[in-house]
């Protein structure tokens, strides 16, 4: 009888012969039979566990979590919580870094003594209910700004702030910090030494600060990364804006210090050429004769025309506060040098004619015009023979010319010698202003303090909340 095993090969076997059995070959199949059946079931269990564990990292991949929510839903949830008071620490302390100011100078009115500036704020603060758990797989989302609270920057020495944000929306990480911006439209009070106006360099502080009650505060780390935009402002030019601290306050406060400075060229066109060529036109009229009024009259309109000058731009000159501008002092100075030339040109007229400044003296006759000759000739031409009279009469008159014509050479001589010392008394004069002009705009004349906005009132200390509890046993 013919049989074929598990392995392919026949065996032959008849009825009489049977092969002996080895029972040591039985086993050994059977053992190997069982090992590939484990190792089979092995194998099934690890795809199983491959299997698993990509279904697990597919459903955690892309912008889906453990919970089926994405960044808005995240969003929502933070939202929900309506965190709308500042994070309370166990000091009672906020911590709010900023991290970069961007300044811009817009104007600046010297008759109020007021900076107008735009100011863009970065900042970051901690808050740690704003965190999620680590099975959300996102680093950042984007929250409304007023679903939350944002930090309110207090300016000292502000007359008028408005505070707008930057964007609409805040950035906040998985750790809790919130990233936010915001602009501020500002105007500070701000006293500038204008004394050598047009010249002119002053410092402007700008207090930005947070606020500090009895135990809680809000504290601004303010960084040095601070930027100028927009430098010019008009006729003010703003040339740097540094972080600066004050020292001399019992708490160490940080400011923004503005540096601004004016161009000069328009104020010396408009402002201090016109008055210095009025003068210096003043000062030529003297070679004008004062003979007829012509020196008289010219002298009247260049007075004229200084006033209307003066009261035109009488609006647009500087107040300067505790230091009026020199401008001011010069202009008077002006004004009264042009009437005093005038006053002396009226005089110097009036010594030509009669050789006296008195109005109550009464002025020579001329010879031509005397009555009194004309009667005595009239007498004589009587008394004495046709021929004699007339000429006595011509010798007369030609002694009262003389007399006349000399009385009036020396009222022009003295009159003309009057004019020159009084020509030499301007030049000098003009010359010993121009250098104490000179000399006071090199004075540091006039200080201002500007730092003196802060405010050191503090609680009391001995004033202290106490709380007594009070326990009475009710009748039951």
């Amino acid at each position: 009888m013919v049989k074929t095993n598990k392995t392919g090969t026949n065996e032959t076997s008849t009825m009489g012969e049977q092969k002996p059995k080895h029972p040591k070959n039985t086993r050994a199949g059977e053992t190997s039979t069982v090992g590939k059946g484990s190792t089979m079931v092995l194998q099934h269990r690890i795809s199983l566990l491959l299997l698993i564990f990509s279904s697990l990292t597919k459903l955690t991949s892309g912008n889906s979590t453990a919970h089926g929510c994405d960044r808005r839903c995240l969003a929502q949830i933070l939202i929900d919580k309506e965190l709308l008071s500042p994070p309370q620490s166990e000091n009672c302390t906020t911590v709010v870094n900023i991290t970069s100011i961007q300044y811009e100078t817009l104007s600046f009115d010297t008759k109020d003594m007021q900076m107008t500036s735009r100011i863009k704020v970065n900042m970051e603060w901690m808050d740690p209910d704003l965190g999620w758990a680590k099975n959300y797989n996102f680093s950042t989302i984007m929250i409304p700004v007023e679903k939350i609270w944002t930090p309110r920057i207090v300016l000292d020495n502000a007359i008028d702030t408005t505070v707008e944000p930057y964007t609409n929306d805040v950035q906040v990480r998985k750790d809790g910090t919130v990233t936010h911006a915001i602009v501020l439209f500002t105007s500070v009070s701000c006293e500038i030494n204008l004394f050598n106006y047009p010249f002119v360099t002053g410092e402007c502080p700008v207090a930005i600060n947070g606020w500090s009650q009895k135990s809680c505060s809000l504290n601004l780390q303010i960084s040095d990364n601070v930027s100028l935009v927009g430098g010019s402002g008009g006729e003010w030019q703003t040339t740097s804006v540094i972080k600066a601290t004050e020292s001399s306050q019992p708490e160490s406060r940080s400011y923004l210090l503005v540096k601004l400075s004016i161009n000069p060229f328009g104020a010396i066109v408009t402002l201090i050429l016109p008055s210095a060529l009025i003068l210096l036109a003043d000062l030529v009229s003297f070679a004008l004769p004062f003979e007829g009024g012509e020196r008289n009259s010219f002298k009247v309109t260049l007075v004229l025309s200084f006033t209307m000058f003066l009261l035109i731009l009488n609006d647009h000159l500087p107040n300067g506060g505790n230091c009026s501008p020199l401008l001011h002092y010069h202009f008077s100075f002006c004004l009264v040098c042009l009437v005093l030339s005038m006053l002396i040109s009226v005089v110097l007229t009036r010594l030509s004619v009669d050789g006296s400044i008195l109005p109550c003296r009464h002025t020579k006759v001329h010879p031509s015009n005397s009555p009194k000759p004309q009667n005595d000739f009239l007498d004589k031409e009587k008394d004495m023979g046709s021929e004699i009279s007339l000429l006595q009469k011509i010798v007369f008159f030609l002694e009262d010319m003389d007399k006349g014509d000399d009385n009036k050479e020396s009222n022009m001589a003295f009159a003309y010698l009057m004019d020159k010392c009084c020509f030499c008394i301007y030049l000098i004069m003009y010359i010993i202003y121009v250098i104490i002009l000179i000399c006071i705009t090199q004075a540091d004349i006039c200080k201002v303090n500007n730092l003196d906005f802060w405010d050191n009132s503090k609680p009391s200390d001995d004033y202290t909340y106490s709380y007594y509890y009070y326990y009475y046993n009710y009748p039951t």
